[in-house]
């Protein structure tokens, strides 16, 4: 009898078990389309007001929700009708039909549930002309992009290297740079041109409207990663130890270093002994070294070891704050004396993908060597790495990017950015720099020179060109983090206070910028260019185009 009443409880518990896992399922085949219909109505309903706010990172995760339950309805819709369809034909013994249509029926529930798969896989791909941030410089938001075939003459590797005058043309090395200050300020002469510059950097940092003055001093900020001697525990004792190690990698052009030093010594009217040029972490090798030096001897070429008429990198006493929690317990840092010491800086960066860690690597990504950490290797300092793409995927965390972009004594100093496109590669990934396939390079060297006086312009600008070039690294989820959390650092995504300057949340840093992505890579457009936005415009120079002819690069 127990047993009996055992079994008849079992069965009763197991038609209950049943019926709730019944309506357990059935709730969860709700869930996607129900979730898809919120996210697409709260799409809608925040971005047609305001396009901008596509590029939020809330957005950003509906929208893949969003598109998947449109595509997804669509495929459903599709199904159904090609399956009451295939019904209709198979009563009418229309037999082959009424097999297109079961395969059609299939077929629209497979691509639909495949396309779905694939957009939600990526929550942060690109939305074209979407600008956030506050534009900069004397023309907002505009970024120059000169390109020169005629500047790099290189079969590859094993023949000779990228970087001697008999692979890389100087005179039209120099002929870009001109241009692009000329194109950035928009003057017909490159005197004029540094001055609307120097005017603009000193009156939006109150210093009055004022040009370059002599004695001022100048920092170029230059890439030299493939020579970082910071971790080497090699000792420099002798000449031979400058040889350049890596003969292939896509250092600082000494071409493009000295473009700009001519511009600045014979057009901006800068003294040499007042302008420092190099990278606080590496050594300045012999090849580079010797090359520059030639031209203009009394520069002060910069290093970490400053042995063999290098000039030694030291700190100052002016500290540099993280803007997170986690680095509350660790050694402060502190900024480059050539950095205090300077007037003005200027970010020379490389066109590179960061293929281990970054995604990419151009003019905020420059500065991670920027800090001198003494002794090399103390893991008592604030580790930056760790907030890269790599370690936290996806949008809207805390970027160490944004502290350098913003601290007075670096992004806050940078009146000038520059790319340094002639040979671009794959960091650290690669050791020799590649052709590119785009439009125009076709199977050439990138051959390119960018400029700017808006850093988050300048990036997404190199951003989108690393993205359409390549499929990996460039492609990491959170890539653009840092640009979006810069455009909006005043209002930040990641609701970080970020303050470089102070040991606390005392003042909140500006939009350093605007954030945008063009329209297309066979057109390269940004919404001013397009007259939609007060986002990017980019400049397009290249061998053809006469600056003189060319409308909406001068005043009248």
């Amino acid at each position: 009898m127990q047993l009996q009443s055992n079994k008849i409880s079992w069965s009763v518990r197991s038609k209950e078990d049943k019926t709730s896992k019944q309506n357990k399922s059935h709730w969860f085949t709700w869930i996607f389309p129900i979730g898809g219909l919120l996210a697409l109505i709260w799409f809608l309903v925040r971005v047609i007001p305001k396009p901008s706010r596509a590029m939020y990172p809330c957005q950003r995760t509906a929208f893949p929700l969003a598109s998947g339950f449109v595509i997804w309805l669509a495929g459903a819709v599709g199904s159904i009708t090609a399956f009451r369809r295939a019904k209709h034909c198979f009563a009418q013994s229309r037999y082959i039909l009424c097999v297109i249509l079961i395969a059609a029926s299939v077929g629209s529930i497979w691509l639909a549930q495949g396309v779905t798969t694939e957009k939600t896989l990526w929550a942060d791909e690109p939305t074209s002309n979407a600008p956030i941030g506050i534009a900069k410089g004397v023309h907002p938001g505009r970024v120059v992009w000169a390109h020169n075939p005629d500047a790099t003459d290189w079969e590859g590797p094993g023949n000779g290297y990228w970087w001697e005058n008999s692979h890389t043309n100087q005179a039209v090395v120099n002929q870009m740079m001109s241009r692009a200050i000329r194109a950035l300020s928009g003057d017909r002469t490159s005197d004029a041109a540094w001055d609307k510059l120097f005017k603009h950097f000193n009156k939006t940092h109150g210093k009055g409207d004022a040009v370059y003055k002599s004695g001022e001093k100048i920092f170029i900020k230059v890439n030299y990663v493939g020579c970082i001697k910071v971790w080497s525990r090699q000792p420099v004792t002798n000449l031979e130890d400058y040889k350049l190690r890596s003969l292939d990698y896509m250092n600082a052009s000494p071409h493009m270093i000295i473009a700009l030093l001519d511009q600045l010594v014979n057009e901006a009217g800068v003294n040499e002994a007042d302008i420092t040029v190099g990278d606080t972490l590496c050594y300045f090798p012999n090849e580079f070294y010797n090359m520059c030096h030639a031209k203009f001897p009394n520069v002060r070429y910069l290093d970490y070891v400053g042995k063999f008429g290098r000039t030694k990198a030291k700190l100052s006493s002016v500290p540099f704050y993280w803007s997170t929690p986690d680095a509350d317990e660790k050694d402060t840092d502190y900024a480059p004396a050539s950095y205090v010491e300077a007037d003005y800086l200027i970010n020379m960066a490389n066109l590179k993908s960061h293929n281990d860690q970054a995604g990419i690597t151009l003019c905020a990504k420059n500065h991670y060597g920027s800090l001198v950490r003494k002794p090399a290797r103390n893991q008592g300092y604030y580790d930056m790495h760790k907030e890269l793409p790599y370690n936290k995927p996806g949008m809207g965390h805390y970027r160490p990017l944004v502290d350098l972009m913003g601290h007075k004594h670096l992004g806050g100093k940078t009146m000038l950015y520059l790319i340094d496109g002639l040979y671009a590669g794959k960091h650290a990934k690669e050791r020799s720099p590649r052709k590119w396939n785009i439009s125009p390079f076709n199977g050439d060297w990138s051959s390119s020179l960018f400029a700017s006086q808006d850093p988050v312009a300048i990036d997404s600008v190199g951003f989108d060109f690393l993205w359409t070039e390549w499929d990996d690294g460039p492609h990491q989820s959170g890539t653009t983090d840092y640009l979006v959390e810069a455009a909006m650092a005043d209002t930040p995504p990641s609701g970080t206070f970020y303050d470089p300057d102070h040991k606390g949340n005392i003042s909140r840093l500006k939009s350093l910028g605007v954030y945008e992505h063009w329209n297309n890579p066979v057109d390269k457009q940004y919404s001013r260019n397009l007259g939609t936005g007060k986002g990017i415009e980019l400049i397009k120079l290249n061998r053809a185009l006469k600056l003189a002819a060319a409308t909406g690069y001068y005043p009248n």
